[in-house]
């Protein structure tokens, strides 16, 4: 049976795959029939084309044009660092929040830029014809990367636009994207950090969830805000249940193509081990900050992260612990095989790679421990250690001149060197790195003895290798007697799984080109995809069912006098004046990633109903296959945004701008 009479075989597979509302779709590929067939409607070429010239990548997250006039609205976390640098001694932006009521007073945000997707030109044949059929796998790339570099470059001469080459299906195809990019951004609106972010960490990759993570930017041409016709209306309705949605935003790269054999790898020994790590870390800091207010202080920043860390690895493992996932994936997995093993073409050569990636990975199994610590994630949350290892390294001269502090440095390090001590004198010469000391008292001093702290001592050693080889820097000395097992391990790892994980990803997904072609999406690559689902609640894991809308009621009922559920005085104040149970956040089940934050959301009309700002917990293991039943996007609302504006900020002009009201249609002109 040939490839193409495999397909009879493999329709029930991907029947299985794409499930629900499942994709990250390119543009130019998007499942019309699909939306068709599921939803009755049309995604008409005008409907795709406006979205996707209002949407834009906005630094690592996405935004979307909301008026003729360049206005774009995004995530306050991708505004984050201009609040930190416009801010000055006096005023504080992220706290206190910031609104520009004309043009006059929108400051300008240094180093940030939106790109808009204007143009997409298949160019596979011109990429692959740098390399002919035999070529040397190796060879290949290097051909095919060197023409993929010149079309790029030819088309930047040629257009004056950004050009930018999509590699998708590991190689099966190549688009060429071409962006119009806006290097002047300047700041409009933000609110304050405790409505944007209210709940913290603790509510962060949760729902139900009552933040505000909106901000307002502008692009500006020559001095002038910048003319775009393409821009998103407004919805005057907003979402209810059971809406009909579309996300366009820019995902971070995922692993959909792992077999079977890497997520139980993943979910048996990489998860379980990391979490041990992290779980270690967060029991001392947390044990340190109790102690006193400035060790609370001091430990909240490195403490935020690694709860963080924890909760994405965490939420990841769950999910491979499900019992509808894995077989899910092994049930695909096996469709795929069989049909590559009836192809004349591939037979069972062909299906081999599966076996190749779990031998490989059983054989690395026991290497993950030992990589973890001395390779992988060394020394988590120490600064010195890191600043140490890029010397070492040569890497960069680490440059930054943020504090370091001694108390918290010894307590992550002692940490460290307790890990080390369990692996043992087998993996690392733990006799010359004790030198008979105690973990906690060798610690104290490698940091006493350092002088990395100062950045005048960085530069020095970074422009002369022989001194940090003979360092009496603690720190340095740590980083070069782990440096030859570090690298033992790293190399061990390319050439168990490393190699044969991205050969057998290329194979595996040229496999599913060649059985699905436009059907399949391709994964994951931070570049513009276009998402669809519907607005629903769920039941989540402890079995509550969570309502599709979290509203202005809940931000209200949880809001306390201490914590990250605090909320500005004006909000209190105001809170009679508020319609509260109007939608703040909402969820659908668009298939989301990292990169879409910030990501307009729209309904069958086009109109703007909200924008992304998080996922929930059960939408984690996303990243290797894609479930709806309990997986969620989380949206602020359209109709809670508005609200916020003409209740608590008086933000008038910006409402106009927005044809929000009174104002709507009104375009403004000069400041």
């Amino acid at each position: 049976m040939g490839m193409k009479l495999s397909t009879v075989l493999v329709a029930g597979a991907l029947a299985i795959s794409l499930s629900a509302d499942e994709g990250m779709w390119p543009f130019n590929q998007f499942p019309k029939e699909t939306i068709q067939q599921k939803y009755n409607f049309e995604a008409t070429p005008a409907f795709l084309d406006n979205l996707r010239s209002a949407s834009a990548r906005i630094g690592s997250g996405s935004g979307a044009l909301v008026s003729p006039n360049g206005l774009l609205l995004t995530n306050q976390k991708v505004v984050a660092g201009c609040l930190a640098k416009l801010g000055a001694a006096q005023r504080d932006y992220s706290k206190d929040g910031f609104y520009a009521a004309t043009r006059a007073e929108e400051p300008k945000c240094p180093g940030l830029e939106a790109e808009v997707l204007l143009r997409i030109e298949d160019v596979t044949k011109q990429v692959k014809a740098a390399a002919k059929d035999g070529t040397p796998a190796a060879q290949a790339l290097a051909k095919r990367d060197a023409a993929s570099a010149t079309i790029e470059k030819e088309c930047a001469v040629k257009t004056g636009y950004r050009c930018s080459m999509v590699k998708l299906f590991s190689g099966g195809r190549y688009d060429l994207y071409q962006y119009k990019v806006y290097n002047d951004l300047r700041l409009v609106f933000a609110p304050e950090s405790q409505v944007a972010f209210f709940g913290g960490e603790r509510d962060n990759i949760t729902y139900l969830r009552y933040g505000l993570d909106v901000a307002f930017l502008r692009a500006y041409e020559n001095t002038r805000p910048a003319a775009t016709p393409h821009f998103l209306k407004w919805s005057e309705e907003g979402v209810k249940d059971g809406d009909l949605v579309f996300a366009a935003g820019n995902p971070a790269p995922t692993s959909r193509l792992a077999t079977a054999a890497q997520l139980t790898f993943y979910r048996d020994t990489a998860l379980p081990q990391a979490l041990a790590r992290l779980q270690s870390r967060i029991q001392a800091l947390s044990a340190f900050a109790s102690k006193s207010d400035e060790n609370l202080r001091i430990a909240q920043p490195e403490l935020t992260a690694l709860l963080n860390s924890y909760k994405l690895s965490a939420g990841r493992l769950i999910g491979l612990k499900d019992d509808r996932l894995a077989p899910r994936k092994t049930v695909f997995e096996g469709k795929i095989r069989r049909a590559v093993e009836n192809d004349p073409k591939l037979g069972a050569e062909g299906g081999k790679v599966w076996d190749q990636v779990a031998s490989a990975f059983k054989n690395w199994a026991p290497y993950e421990k030992p990589y973890q610590i001395l390779e992988g994630s060394a020394a988590l949350g120490s600064d010195l250690f890191r600043m140490a290892r890029q010397l070492v390294r040569m890497e960069s001269t680490p440059d930054s001149a943020a504090p370091v502090n001694d108390s918290l440095e010894i307590l992550l390090l002692t940490q460290y060197l307790e890990e080390l001590k369990a692996l043992g004198e087998k993996e690392v010469p733990l006799k010359s790195i004790l030198d008979g000391k105690t973990p906690a008292q060798a610690a104290e001093s490698m940091v006493k003895s350092s002088q990395l702290n100062t950045v005048a001592e960085r530069r020095r050693l970074a422009g002369d290798p022989e001194a940090v080889k003979t360092s009496n820097d603690g720190i340095i000395r740590l980083a070069v007697l782990l440096e030859p097992a570090a690298r033992r391990l790293r190399k061990k790892r390319e050439e168990t799984i490393e190699s044969l994980e991205t050969s057998a990803a290329e194979k595996i997904a040229g496999y599913r080109f060649r059985l699905f072609g436009d059907a399949d999406y391709p994964d994951a690559t931070s570049t513009p995809r276009v998402e669809f689902g519907v607005v629903k609640g769920y039941t989540d894991r402890a079995g509550v069912a969570q309502p599709y809308a979290a509203t202005f009621s809940g931000l209200y009922y949880r809001r306390g006098n201490q914590g990250p559920y605090m909320v500005p005085q004006r909000w209190v104040d105001l809170r009679a004046a508020m319609d509260l149970v109007t939608p703040l956040d909402f969820v659908s089940t668009c298939d989301i990633g990292g990169g879409d934050y910030g990501s307009p959301v729209v309904n069958r009309a086009g109109e703007l109903v909200g924008v992304t700002f998080d996922g929930n917990l059960e939408s984690l293991p996303d990243t290797y296959l894609y479930a709806d039943e309990q997986a969620r996007a989380v949206h602020v609302a359209a109709q809670g945004i508005a609200t916020a504006l003409e209740k608590v900020y008086k933000a008038t002009p910006l409402l106009r701008e927005l044809g929000i009201g009174a104002g709507r249609a009104i375009s403004l002109v000069g400041p």
